[in-house]
């Protein structure tokens, strides 16, 4: 029942992911951030088998890191979207991994970007992207209301419609969200939308 989504604006990229730890018919945790820091300017938006996001994205993460590390300069988010696709391609005839990613970045030369990779390593550059449950209400809100050049606060405006769609129409409809986005600033949280807060453990 997961809902992931991003669109790219004037200047800056936002990825918004719900934040449930769901299996089966319970709900685990409702802090979960499924949205990774690559880098100092890419974000990873991920869905799918708890394991495989978790051990994927922080797959990805590292070798980022190394290849920076290695090379003494950073991935662009193009390359860092191919590299991703070309590792969900290789392990999708022997262990493949059961996750959706929407990953967005900032470069100085081309500026804002999204790539949308799902588990059969398709990947597609796109203004706006969605996966899980909550997508059928996010595509279709984002069709009608967004725009290129959309500033930060209109961009945040329509995440607030897309989230607001998605608790009042969908049954299962998670509960809290995390927007994070990224600029020429760098990729960073922007806020949360929390309608519910687990309960404090009790110390026996």
């Amino acid at each position: 029942m997961e809902s992931v989504f991003g669109l790219v604006g004037k200047d800056f990229a936002i990825v918004v992911a719900d934040s449930s730890a769901v299996h089966s018919i319970l709900l685990h945790k409702t802090n979960e951030d499924k949205i990774m820091l690559l880098d100092s300017h890419k974000l990873m938006g991920a869905s799918g088998e708890t394991g495989d996001r978790a051990q994927f994205t922080e797959y990805i993460q590292k070798n980022v890191a190394l290849y920076q590390f290695r090379n003494g300069i950073p991935l662009t988010t193009a390359a860092a979207a191919n590299f991703t696709r070309g590792e969900l391609a290789t392990a999708l005839r022997k262990n493949p991994y059961m996750v959706n990613i929407i990953l967005a970045g900032y470069d100085k030369e081309t500026g804002p970007s999204l790539y949308f990779i799902d588990y059969i390593a398709s990947l597609h550059k796109l203004d706006k992207a969605a996966f899980g449950y909550g997508s059928y209400f996010a595509l279709s809100m984002m069709d009608r209301h967004y725009q290129r050049d959309m500033t930060v606060e209109e961009a945040v405006n329509l995440v607030d419609k897309v989230i607001m769609e998605i608790r009042s129409r969908l049954v299962v409809a998670p509960p809290n969200f995390v927007i994070k986005i990224v600029d020429k600033d760098g990729a960073r949280e922007y806020a949360w939308r929390e309608s519910i807060k687990d309960a404090p453990v009790i110390a026996s």
